[in-house]
């Protein structure tokens, strides 16, 4: 049986270990970095703790909540001067601020993609490919302009814009976004260049960003291939022309579900979006 404290004495390592809810294993530990040394080490290397050296362990305790490691426990713990102290949590405060940085960033991409997913699954379960008019708040993106891309799997996934973002040492997030400065060129010719849009996940420098949306655009989505999209431009120009509304100059398309979702074509989704006026 453990021995027992005694009018204020000491607590044996396993009477100890019972009393701060900690396993003896953990107090050798404890002992052996400098943070919680035994008051008597008696016969055959046993360990005796007073209540006041165990009136410590709560300390250690909040110290490894707050997540601080065995190095710096050792420098809170063994009677450091405050200016030391405080210079560890100001080192832990920036740690945690870069981790909660980063946390929120992955939380953003993520909850994208699960809003493009759930509108992808909507729009085929409604066959949801009805003309119409609607508001787009508007959303600063970051742009790129290139040479017009015949494919689209490869203006979805895009290296060049990648290698862009990463060079601002940025993240994007949501649908990738393909502009064309003309509705006529996007329809009957092979237009010069196309910009790239999507969205940032940090913050934009100035002149990195441009708005997208911010009015009342032309919509339209398209199930299926890429390569029948054009179906879709028809479908809106001959809507707008009996609503008495002019299409263009600039149209958008923003691609919900594609290649970085499914290989399989009957499942992509598609939004024509178009500036229109009056």
């Amino acid at each position: 049986m453990a021995e027992q404290p005694r009018g204020g004495e000491l607590y044996s390592i396993g009477a100890a270990a019972k009393k701060v809810n900690l396993t003896c294993k953990t107090l050798r530990f404890y002992d052996s970095i400098g943070i919680l040394t035994p008051d008597k080490i008696g016969e055959n290397d046993y360990r005796y703790y007073s209540k006041e050296t165990l009136l410590r362990v709560p300390v250690i305790k909040y110290y490894k909540q707050m997540g601080f490691q065995i190095d710096e426990l050792r420098d809170l713990i063994t009677g450091t001067t405050f200016c030391t102290i405080a210079r560890i949590f100001d080192r832990k405060i920036a740690e945690r601020q870069k981790e909660q940085s980063h946390i929120h960033d992955q939380y953003v991409a993520i909850t994208d993609w699960h809003s493009m997913v759930l509108e992808a699954m909507e729009v085929i379960e409604f066959g949801a490919t009805e003309v119409g008019v609607r508001f787009f708040e508007r959303t600063e993106c970051l742009t790129m302009r290139q040479p017009y891309k015949p494919d689209y799997r490869d203006t979805i996934i895009n290296i060049e814009f990648t290698n862009y973002i990463e060079s601002l040492d940025n993240e994007i997030s949501g649908p990738v976004i393909r502009c064309f400065d003309s509705v006529e060129e996007r329809l009957h010719g092979m237009p010069a260049s196309q910009t790239i849009l999507q969205k940032p996940v940090k913050p934009c420098a100035d002149g990195q960003c441009s708005s997208f949306g911010g009015g009342i655009m032309l919509s339209c989505y398209h199930i299926g291939s890429h390569d029948t999209l054009l179906q879709a431009y028809e479908r809106m120009e001959v809507w707008a022309h009996e609503h008495h509304y002019r299409c263009g100059p600039k149209v958008y398309e923003r691609f919900v579900a594609d290649y970085w979702l499914t290989d399989d074509e009957e499942q992509f989704v598609t939004e024509i979006i178009m500036e229109v006026s009056r």
